[in-house]
């Protein structure tokens, strides 16, 4: 089975109706080149915008604008859709939750996941930290669906340097993994590929990873190379800086082979935390 996938690369603004309109015009552009299912990037309607708390409790409206946005997109072109991360409220400290919702191609929404890992961090650019907690409270679980493109695994950005989060998925079952992004220009340029393929490799997984890319208004700059990564970790197609789609190809056959050759699952010997490490019966 080959399926088309896409994925979304903005640089937003935080301004949402005007990133609700450069996401539109993307999304189309995803699906007349046939992509099943487009993934948009973390943080693609609200970029640095300081009123993450109202936009959120918006969301609760019946006029909830970026969900409806979302579930329109995806009808309207017959596709599923990821919704990079969207700020969604979470009522018992007044803080919003990092979400990444998926909808399926009838606009209905068939998953929600809040982003565990915050990224409170200090690096090298003209933004000097950043403190994610400030804004998001913690997500608390691992989540993956079944879905026509196979079984997905979602994450979002900073989740990508928590190799267990990626196993935890792959023992759900995950076949492709979601990892809409806003890495910084800085740690992109060091890191960014060379997770992606490690996370690939690790979990024998197709990774789909939409990324901010560009300066944005604000003057933060992201890096950019959106991509899609096969499980042998290989890149099988990927863009440089600015906005933009990149659409790559599938292949269960493939991801059954990997995994038939090197059987790393059957292999494990260390299994989740809180559970006794097995006894191998040849040195019992």
């Amino acid at each position: 089975m080959q399926k088309s996938l896409a994925a979304i690369q903005m640089i937003s603004s935080d301004n949402v109706a005007d990133n609700l309109a450069q996401a539109a015009r993307l999304i189309a552009e995803a699906a007349e080149q046939g992509a099943e299912l487009v993934q948009l990037p973390e943080c693609f309607a609200a970029f640095g915008n300081r009123s993450l708390v109202a936009i959120a409790q918006a969301e609760l409206s019946p006029e909830r604008p970026i969900r409806r946005f979302l579930a329109d997109q995806a009808r309207q072109h017959g596709i599923w859709l990821v919704g990079g991360s969207i700020p969604l409220p979470r009522t018992e400290d007044g803080k919003a939750m990092a979400c990444s919702l998926v909808v399926d191609d009838q606009g209905l929404e068939v998953a929600r996941y809040d982003k565990l890992h915050l990224f409170d961090v200090q690096v090298a650019d003209n933004h000097g930290s950043y403190h994610e907690s400030w804004d998001y409270d913690y997500g608390d679980q691992v989540v993956c669906i079944d879905s026509p493109l196979g079984r997905l695994g979602l994450t979002i950005c900073y989740d990508l340097r928590f190799p267990d989060q990626y196993q935890a998925l792959r023992l759900e079952g995950a076949d492709v993994i979601m990892v809409p992004s806003a890495f910084t220009a800085v740690t992109g340029a060091a890191h960014w590929e060379v997770l992606l393929r490690a996370r690939a490799i690790e979990t024998q997984c197709y990774l789909l990873a939409a990324n901010q890319g560009g300066r944005h208004a604000n003057g933060r700059e992201t890096f950019g190379h959106s991509c899609l990564i096969d499980p042998w970790g290989s890149v099988i197609a990927e863009m440089s800086s600015g906005e933009g789609v990149v659409v790559g190809t599938i292949d269960h056959q493939h991801l059954h082979q990997v995994r038939a050759k090197m059987p790393i699952i059957a292999h494990r010997r260390f299994p989740p935390v809180g559970q006794p490490r097995p006894v191998n019966p040849d040195r019992s």
